[in-house]
């Protein structure tokens, strides 16, 4: 789609499986009709959420290309591509297929910390190899590495095609540095639903979320609302999803929102190793948490 903004609420969807572990795809394009009728802005696919990690290459390919058909040019839709082998990662980007995809969004490179030269030059590469826009994704609890304020920015005006950050580092100050210096059109979103709101009332322009797979009716309207300045009513949601962000990532993520999703009758509570489903009593505060929560 062109003209794309990541402004308003994106859902990092998830990939239910069958109790076999093969890909249930039935519940995914229920999923992906849900969220679109609730109005969701925008849907990324094979990030963290949706076990990327744990697919086959062929298996991506067919999640992707499911989504793309199912969506049908509905909603604009973000592709996950990212790698610690900086050239393996360019080759895939250069054979994905992209048609139909918005932008992708390309996790730091794991477990091999690079320094913050290393990632400039890494997100360089992916930048140049890309024929669409790229969001950075920071998330360091998983990477065991920081994108500092001072790279993102780097990138951000080295790249033209670098459109924003996904921030989940939890550092409200490196949040508030980009935001401050960014350059025109670089947007930045949260990666925590949990500050999503703060993050906006500082200038982010979103989220890419995972409890908007439950919620994604409730959690958007809290997300506009806060957006366009009616803060006590995003205030008000916020409060209400207290119970939600407390328990949902207790074991990990997509542990919880699996739980959470099974509870409603949604899906399968299945996941691949090394990932479990929650523990008894993770999913008992769960279902706690849903029951506060009431209807989307």
């Amino acid at each position: 789609m062109d003209n794309f903004s990541l402004r308003g609420l994106g859902i990092a969807l998830i990939t239910p499986f069958n109790q076999d572990k093969s890909i249930d795809f039935k519940s995914l394009g229920n999923l992906i009709e849900r969220n679109i009728a609730a109005g969701v802005d925008y849907l990324v696919v094979l990030g963290t959420t949706g076990e990327a990690a744990t697919l086959s290459s062929a298996e991506r390919i067919q999640v992707a290309e499911f989504v793309k058909e199912r969506n049908a040019g509905r909603v604009p839709l973000v592709l996950g591509l990212g790698g610690n082998c900086t050239h393996s990662l360019v080759e895939e980007i250069k054979a994905a297929p992209l048609d139909g995809f918005s932008a992708i969004l390309s996790v730091a490179p794991f477990y091999n910390k690079p320094s913050q030269e290393g990632l400039f030059l890494h997100f360089s590469a992916v930048a140049e190899a890309s024929p669409l826009p790229v969001i950075l994704y920071n998330v360091p609890g998983r990477t065991g590495v920081n994108i500092k304020a001072e790279t993102t920015l780097r990138l951000a005006r080295a790249c033209s095609n670098i459109i924003g950050i996904k921030e989940a580092s939890g550092d409200i100050a490196q949040v508030e540095a980009i935001i401050k210096e960014r350059p025109k059109g670089f947007h930045v979103i949260s990666g925590d639903d949990a500050l999503a709101f703060p993050y906006i009332c500082i200038g982010a322009e979103g989220v890419i979320s995972v409890v908007g797979n439950a919620y994604p009716s409730s959690f958007g309207t809290l997300v506009r609302e806060a957006l366009v300045g009616n803060l006590e009513i995003a205030r008000s949601l916020q409060h209400r999803f207290d119970a939600v962000y407390r328990y949902l990532f207790i074991d990990g993520n997509p542990s919880g929102i699996k739980c959470l999703l099974y509870a409603m009758g949604l899906i399968e509570n299945e996941l691949r190793l090394p990932l479990s489903p929650c523990a008894s009593n993770t999913a008992q505060l769960i279902r706690c948490a849903m029951e506060i929560m009431g209807d989307d």
